[in-house]
């Protein structure tokens, strides 16, 4: 999977369409991750010790990884490569050739 837990990426498609935020968490099993404040859904809490009344809380959804690109550190949209660099696979932004880790 070509993004990984603490990435800066834009949502590129849905509701939060322009959204610039970090990964909160990577999901690579089912092609999607966490976007802080991003598809936030409202879940019914039952009564607990955090929430004795119950409550509904807001909380992100998952998104399929396809809906969202990789900004490098300037800031620029593109579509993740992988190369090697002294021996060691890395990940780069094929629009600005900017290296990513």
């Amino acid at each position: 999977m070509f993004v990984k837990k603490g990435d800066k990426v834009r949502v590129i498609a849905g509701k939060d369409k322009g959204t610039e935020a970090t990964v909160l968490v990577a999901l690579p099993k089912v092609n999607k991750v966490i976007v802080e404040g991003v598809a936030k859904v409202k879940k019914h809490q039952k009564p607990n010790n955090e929430y004795p009344q119950g409550a509904i809380v807001e909380k992100e959804a998952p998104i399929h990884v396809s809906n969202v690109q990789v900004l490098d550190k300037n800031g620029v949209a593109g579509r993740v490569g992988y190369k090697f660099v002294d021996g060691k696979k890395v990940r780069y932004n094929k629009k600005s050739g900017e290296m990513l880790d």
